[in-house]
């Protein structure tokens, strides 16, 4: 159901909390930044995602807007966006709210579940509020669109540091679950081997013992391999449609090798790509290539696209000049 109208009064407490706008420094950014922001335009944007007349009723646009252009303003988590938002009065002023607020204002989860609603379309809009609003506080200004720079980088996934041991621990624990949940008794689980093993071949990687490593890791896919096979004999064809996905990755984590095209570096994340930066410091980057368009003379950014499969930088041009021209219909350079 859409968001209710949130009603909002000008009278002081008596006692129990406190009115943010009589506490408040209105000179703060976040606060001159609120005032700025067009968020009727965003609840009239979002509108239809909304069911008119049917189940409970949903957060306040505001809200799940203002926690997104947080989360990525200061490079946080759901998690961690939700429980600073607690302890934080700007954060809470920024996201519309007339009293101090002790308890969470959304669920973690409901952040994300946000976002893939929204989708791609929804995160433009998005970005387009902000444009509108640097063009409110004067930070840019119509000219400043006539010449953008172009550039790509890596937005690397909160994932570990990819090594084959690891990719073969976490298959093998993806079949125990599904051995468990479907109630499959097999044959060995390799549960205490598996941990062993784990533990034995960093101990050799850092010993620089690579030969041994090298056979410790045979073993490990080994018993990864056995578990899976064991799993796929015994399950129905019913639940091996409901656990296609985990089977899939399995599968595809256990055959591949060095020179294997389209790795599969994170089983959660299976889409992240390993990019080379060609920096002493960090040569390597496992996440996605994005594209990004910032004015010439201000640094503002103005248009952000994933591009997934890591293409080549001038196949990725004439997309994002698309996405910068489409707001402004005006020609870039």
């Amino acid at each position: 159901m859409k968001p209710k109208p949130k009603a909002t009064t000008h009278e002081r407490p008596l006692m129990g909390t406190m009115r943010l706008d009589l506490a408040l420094d209105m000179n703060h950014e976040l606060v001159r930044l609120a005032a700025a922001i067009d968020w009727d335009a965003i609840a009239m944007e979002f509108r239809p995602m909304y069911c008119p007349n049917n189940g409970r009723p949903a957060v306040p646009t505001r809200l799940m807007a203002s926690l997104q252009l947080l989360k990525h303003t200061f490079n946080l988590s759901d998690e961690l966006t939700v429980a600073r938002w607690v302890e934080n009065p700007y954060w809470q002023f920024f996201c519309g709210e007339e009293f101090f607020r002790h308890d969470l204002p959304v669920h973690p989860t409901q952040m994300t579940r946000w976002r893939q609603r929204i989708g791609e379309k929804g995160v433009e809009k998005l970005l387009q509020i902000t444009i509108e609003a640097g063009k409110a506080t004067r930070t840019i200004t119509e000219t400043s669109f006539d010449k953008v720079i172009v550039d790509t980088t890596v937005q690397p996934k909160n994932v570990q540091h990819p090594t084959d041991a690891r990719l073969y621990r976490k298959a093998h624990a993806a079949m125990l679950r599904i051995a468990k949940e479907e109630g499959l008794a097999l044959r060995q689980s390799y549960r205490r081997m598996m941990d062993r093993a784990f533990r034995k071949h960093g101990g050799h990687s850092k010993a620089m013992q690579f030969k041994r490593a090298k056979k410790v890791l045979k073993s490990l896919k080994t018993m990864a391999g056995r578990v899976m096979r064991d799993v796929e004999r015994k399950m129905t064809d019913v639940a091996f449609d409901r656990h296609k996905r985990t089977m899939i990755l399995a599968e595809l984590i256990l055959s591949q090798t060095r020179l294997t095209k389209g790795k599969i570096y994170s089983r959660h994340a299976p889409e992240v790509e390993c990019i080379a930066k060609g920096k002493a410091h960090r040569p390597y980057e496992f996440g996605v290539k994005v594209s990004l368009a910032v004015t010439h003379k201000e640094g503002f950014v103005v248009g952000i696209q994933a591009c997934p499969d890591n293409p080549y930088d001038g196949h990725t041009l004439e997309g994002q000049l698309d996405q910068v021209e489409r707001p402004e219909s005006r020609q870039v350079v």
